[in-house]
C-alpha cells in the first residue's frame, strides 16, 4: 500500500468523540488501533506500546541515549459531522483532482489523523533504513482532545513518574500560511510557543415558570438574552503579549518599511498594533485579546412553557497572562446582573510560553528549512486553540506547536467544518518534515 492508501483507510474509520463519554463508540477506536498494528508492522514490532486510560496510545523507541528525548504529539479523535452539510461523505476519504491539485477530503485530514499518520508513516520509513535515534523518541496519541484530554493527561502523568524530560515536544498547532501578517509577503510556519487558556462557563437564570399564554414583562429568556449581548458589546482589553511581540519582532526583519519599523518598536507602537490586529479579522483579534463566545443556549422543553431555568455556555480563551478568575471577574463585570449566575463548568489557565532560541527551535526551524522550504520563515506564535500540548508543560520548558502543513485559509477554515480537506502533495511533503526532525 502507498502512504495515501494507508492515509485513507485509516481516515475511513470514524474515531468520534463526544462531552458525554457514553455517545464514544470506542469500538472505533480498537478498529484504529488494529489499523494501526497492521499497516505499521515495524512500528509495532521494534517500539514499546501501551494502551492507557481506555484508549490513548503510548509507543517508545529507544535511541542510543535515554536523556533528552523527543516527544511527537498527536490525537486519534475528530470532531462529530452531525448537522453539518458536507459535499462529501465526511468519512470517505476520497481524493479529487490530479497532480498538485489532488484534495483528499475527510473529517481528521488536517485535525488530526493528518499529523499522526504522518509521525507514523515517518518512522516505519525510518525503521526500514535501520535507523536508530541518538535519543528516545516517544509517540503519545490521545484519544478526547476534543472533548477533556483526559488520555493525554493520564500519559503526561506517567511519563512525570518515570521522570522522562523530554528536550523537546510537538503537537499540532499553527501551520505555513500566507498573508498571516501584514507586509509579509513570504510563507511563514507558524510555530506555538504559547497557547491560549480555555475556559468553559455558563451564566443561569430562574424563574417560576408558567405557561406561555401569560409571560412576565422580563422573562428569564431575556433576561439571558440581555446578559449574552452585553458579553458581546464588552469584550476583553487589547493587549500584547510576548509571543506576539516575538512574532512581530521575528517578522520585522522580512517586513518593508513602516511596517518593519512598527513591528519593531511594539513598547511604542502597542496600541495601533492591537487596534489594527482587531479589526483586521478573527484570527487576528484573538491574538489580542481574551474571546469569549456563547455556543450553546437552553430554556424551556416545551414550547407553550415559560422556563424556569435558562442557560448559556460561554466558551472563553484566555490570553497569556490572564487567568481563570480574571474571565469570571469581567463576565461579572459586563454582565452587571445580580439574577444572572455565572459558574465555572472546566477550565485552564494559559500554557508557560517556551523560548523561541536555542537547540529545540533550532531543530524544528532547521526541518522546516529542510522539508518544507528555505523561504519558509519560522515564527513564534501564540496558539489560538487549546491542545493536549498544555499537560505536557510541566515536564519541559520547550513544548511547541506546528503542524507541517502548508496550507490556504479557506482550508484553515474547514477545521471542524464541513468538506475538511488537506492536498495529497501537502501531506507527503508533512512527512518529510517529521523524518527529517527524527534525524535532528
Amino acid at each position: 500500500m502507498t502512504p495515501v492508501e494507508r492515509f485513507r483507510e485509516l481516515l475511513a474509520i470514524p474515531t468520534v468523540s463526544y462531552v458525554d463519554p457514553t455517545r464514544t463508540d470506542t469500538a472505533r477506536f480498537d478498529e484504529f488501533h488494529a489499523a494501526l498494528e497492521r499497516l505499521y508492522p515495524l512500528v509495532h514490532a521494534h517500539l514499546e506500546r501501551e494502551i492507557v486510560a481506555g484508549h490513548a496510545l503510548l509507543y517508545r523507541w529507544r535511541g542510543a541515549s535515554s536523556l533528552d528525548p523527543l516527544l511527537l504529539l498527536a490525537h486519534q479523535d475528530v470532531v462529530d459531522t452531525a448537522g453539518q452539510p458536507w459535499t462529501r461523505d465526511p468519512f470517505g476519504a476520497v481524493v479529487e483532482g490530479e497532480g498538485e491539485d489532488a484534495t483528499l477530503y475527510a473529517r481528521g485530514a488536517i485535525d488530526d489523523k493528518g499529523a499522526l499518520v504522518a509521525i507514523l508513516e515517518a518512522v516505519e520509513r525510518a525503521l526500514a533504513e535501520g535507523v536508530v535515534p541518538r535519543a528516545d523518541v516517544w509517540l503519545a496519541f490521545g484519544h478526547d482532545e476534543e472533548t477533556l484530554g483526559e488520555g493525554a493527561r493520564a500519559i503526561a502523568a506517567l511519563l512525570a513518574e518515570r521522570g522522562v524530560r523530554p528536550a523537546l515536544v510537538l503537537d499540532e498547532g499553527g501551520a505555513v500560511v500566507e498573508g498571516a501578517l501584514p507586509g509579509v509577503g513570504a510563507p511563514t510556519a507558524m510555530i506555538g510557543v504559547a497557547e491560549r487558556g480555555s475556559a468553559t462557563f455558563e451564566l443561569i437564570t430562574r424563574e417560576a415558570g408558567g405557561h406561555a399564554s401569560t409571560p412576565p414583562s422580563f422573562p428569564a429568556t431575556a433576561r439571558l438574552a440581555r446578559a449574552i449581548d452585553r458579553v458581546r458589546r464588552r469584550p476583553f482589553p487589547r493587549r500584547l503579549v510576548p509571543p506576539v511581540r516575538a512574532m512581530l519582532a521575528s517578522a520585522a526583519a522580512h517586513a518593508p518599511e513602516p511596517v518593519r519599523t512598527v513591528f519593531r518598536r511594539t513598547a511604542v507602537t502597542a496600541p495601533v498594533l492591537t487596534a489594527a490586529f482587531a479589526l483586521l479579522g478573527p484570527e487576528t483579534n484573538a491574538l489580542v485579546r481574551t474571546t469569549a463566545v456563547v455556543t450553546r443556549l437552553e430554556g424551556s422543553a416545551g414550547d407553550n412553557v415559560l422556563a424556569t431555568t435558562a442557560r448559556a455556555t460561554v466558551n472563553v480563551r484566555l490570553l497569556t497572562g490572564e487567568t481563570i478568575s480574571d474571565a469570571a471577574i469581567h463576565l461579572r463585570r459586563a454582565i452587571d446582573d445580580p439574577l444572572i449566575d455565572i459558574e465555572l463548568r472546566h477550565g485552564s489557565d494559559p500554557s508557560p510560553v517556551s523560548p523561541w532560541q536555542g537547540m529545540a527551535w533550532r531543530r524544528l526551524a532547521a526541518a522546516v528549512a529542510k522539508t518544507l522550504g528555505d523561504d519558509v520563515i519560522p515564527l513564534p506564535y501564540l496558539q489560538l486553540g487549546a491542545s493536549d500540548s498544555r499537560f505536557y508543560t510541566a515536564l519541559t520548558d520547550h513544548v511547541y506547536r506546528f503542524t507541517p502543513f502548508h496550507l490556504t485559509r479557506a482550508e484553515r477554515d474547514a477545521l471542524h467544518a464541513p468538506d475538511e480537506r488537506i492536498r495529497v502533495e501537502v501531506w507527503l511533503r508533512g512527512i518529510g518534515f517529521y523524518r527529517a526532525l527524527l534525524a535532528s
